[in-house]
């Protein structure tokens, strides 16, 4: 019977095949001129062309804001990349308060890291990783499309996210640096890894949110605008969380979905990441370990209150508690108690791990079929794919479940590999400055 109830989380091969097809599609309607103003993957442009030829060198700082917390890394290229960072929170009220506020913050964080490693005299490039949607219209330039991840900061959608950067900065008046690009951070991981392996061609993020950039030929870009010359390529940051907001995945979303979208802040948007990502797949689980209760198959039918609060249940704990050995429940066993079972059978530990199996393999899966859409685009005999995130990375079985399920998608002949970035929204946005600042010296 718990079985019978998970059933629809799982996902046949037919199934993942027709999210293929679909993002494909979709994905074919954000890179064309007409069709991209209606398109739910937006495919902006990064305005990033060239990757990174392992000789870049100097000092650059990078700012990275992307969730609750930001940092300021000062990060030195050469033979090998040293790195020195600092991360601020950022509280609530200012996650949610006047856009001006936001950036003063970040600029006071900023002149303080400057500061504390004397830093003044030196003009500094710096790379911005801003992992929020936006339309770029250059290296330096980024117009926030709309909040995610809890922001809600009123008077910023719509306009440059750099140009209100620099502002905060000369309000102080007491830093002075060089903003060389603004990137997210796909494109910072795509650098990161692009930097030590060259057959780098796709950034993936599987962390609180999810989204991929990936490189593309010029000529398959009818959005783009810029100059053609030399590489003709650019990289495609495709935003794909949105992937399903026009309905065309409501074939493979649950009740759970549905509940976990009506009650979110952004209802009826990033679909595809809800049913993937690490802000979900917790919460996911708890409603279905919810209905087995109420279904007397869980438990003994009794539910602790801690249970029934909505987001009790972490996305953390799936990934404890499937690192158990078959047969071991340690792991699950003091989760349960912290949720106020104490006294749950092995029969209710075996349901339970099947209930994080179902979440964390769907949601491997559809990050499977998107990467597999993307390696089939690009077409070359051997990618490596740079992955970031805190399910793929602390995920047991994430990777592996992915590796599997891409094999079974991609063309005969592609070869691939995924690799972990170290560090992409850090090192990656000074490797984005430096091939920026490289560039331009060469010009």
């Amino acid at each position: 019977m718990v079985k019978d109830i998970c059933q629809e989380l799982v996902l046949n091969h037919e199934a993942i095949k027709e999210v293929c097809s679909c993002l494909q599609e979709e994905i074919n309607r954000g890179l064309g001129k007409d069709s991209n103003p209606e398109a739910t993957i937006k495919c902006f442009p990064t305005y990033v062309r060239e990757l990174p030829n392992g000789k870049e060198n100097g000092r650059f700082l990078a700012l990275d804001l992307g969730g609750t917390n930001f940092r300021v890394l000062l990060i030195e290229l050469g033979a090998k990349c040293t790195m020195d960072s600092r991360i601020y929170a950022v509280p609530q009220p200012i996650m949610v308060g006047p856009g001006d506020g936001l950036f003063d913050h970040i600029a006071e964080c900023l002149a303080s890291f400057i500061k504390e490693r004397d830093l003044g005299t030196e003009l500094l490039p710096l790379g911005f990783t801003f992992s929020f949607p936006c339309k770029q219209e250059g290296l330096t330039k980024a117009r926030l499309a709309c909040w995610t991840k809890g922001f809600k900061c009123p008077g910023v959608e719509g306009r440059d996210v750099v140009e209100l950067l620099k502002q905060a900065i000369a309000r102080r008046g007491d830093v002075r640096i060089k903003i060389c690009a603004v990137l997210n951070d796909t494109t910072g991981t795509l650098m990161s890894c692009a930097w030590k392996n060259h057959n780098c061609r796709i950034g993936l993020i599987v962390g609180t949110g999810t989204n991929a950039c990936y490189m593309e030929k010029l000529e398959k870009v009818e959005l783009w605008d810029g100059s053609t010359d030399e590489p003709p390529q650019v990289i495609i940051n495709t935003e794909w969380g949105a992937f399903g907001d026009n309905g065309c995945l409501d074939f493979v979303r649950t009740e759970y979905d549905n509940t976990i979208d009506r009650e979110s802040i952004n209802p009826g948007r990033q679909l595809y990441e809800k049913m993937i990502s690490g802000m979900y797949m917790g919460e996911i689980a708890r409603q279905v370990l919810v209905r087995l209760v109420s279904d007397g198959l869980l438990f003994g039918g009794y539910a602790s209150d801690i249970l029934l609060e909505k987001g009790s249940f972490f996305t953390k704990y799936i990934s404890e508690i499937e690192s158990d050995k078959p047969d071991d429940f340690n792991n699950c066993r003091a989760i349960l108690e912290e949720l106020g079972f104490n006294d749950a059978t092995d029969a209710d530990c075996a349901n339970v791990r099947h209930v994080c199996e179902c979440v964390s393999r769907r949601a491997a899966s559809l990050a499977a079929a998107g990467v597999a859409v993307l390696l089939n685009r690009i077409n070359e005999e051997s990618v490596t794919v740079a992955v970031d995130g805190s399910v793929y990375r602390f995920h047991p079985h994430f990777h592996n479940l992915m590796v599997e399920q891409i094999s079974h998608l991609i063309k005969p002949g592609i070869k691939f590999d995924l690799m972990l970035s170290e560090d992409g929204s850090g090192r990656g946005a000074a490797l984005v400055a430096a091939v920026a600042s490289r560039s331009a010296s060469m010009r």
